[in-house]
């Protein structure tokens, strides 16, 4: 199974996310999936890409072309794609991933992982879509889901493919489903 992730090009402030996604990158390679992702050495992104490498596993990263010409992106990738926007790596990644998920990141994350939110609630694609809630991390947009919910905004089924994984465990486990 392709793995696309959604993760931050920066560390963040809380150091026990680092290890997390290290683990998670392990497990990636030694259960036999394969990592998508934005393909950066930077920050929570180049974590997750060495520990699918170091464990034996694949990583592909996709970079748009602008990227690629401040060197941003990880050496040691499987494949590399390069795309000529960002849009178009989002499209890429969409179209290489078997199932979704978003570790904390910033704005980015959060689009790339709205649009895989809407798209399963339009019947666009059926593919898991877990947001990893380490520390809490998402538990304001999980209440704003709820409240759209409340609201009639939104229907659950709608939303039913969204989790939300409180542990490295509980994430590898929700993906084994």
């Amino acid at each position: 199974m392709n793995i696309t992730v959604y993760l931050g090009a920066s560390e963040g402030a809380d150091p026990t996310l680092r290890e997390a996604v290290a683990e998670f990158g392990d497990w990636i390679a030694r259960s036999g999936n394969s990592l998508v992702y934005g393909g950066s050495r930077s920050g929570l992104m180049g974590v997750l890409a060495e520990s699918v490498v170091t464990a034996g596993g694949e990583a592909t990263g996709v970079e748009p072309e602008f990227f690629m010409d401040i060197a941003v992106q990880y050496e040691n990738l499987t494949r590399l794609i390069v795309t000529k926007d960002m849009t178009e790596r989002k499209a890429k990644m969409i179209e290489l991933g078997d199932a979704f998920v978003a570790l904390p990141g910033g704005t980015g994350t959060l689009e790339e992982i709205s649009e895989i939110m809407s798209r399963n609630s339009l019947s666009q694609i059926d593919a898991p879509c877990i947001l990893y809630n380490h520390n809490g991390y998402y538990e304001g947009l999980k209440q704003l889901l709820d409240t759209m919910v409340k609201q009639g905004l939104a229907t659950e089924q709608q939303l039913a493919r969204v989790r939300f994984a409180d542990s490295v465990d509980e994430l590898c486990a929700f993906l084994e489903e």
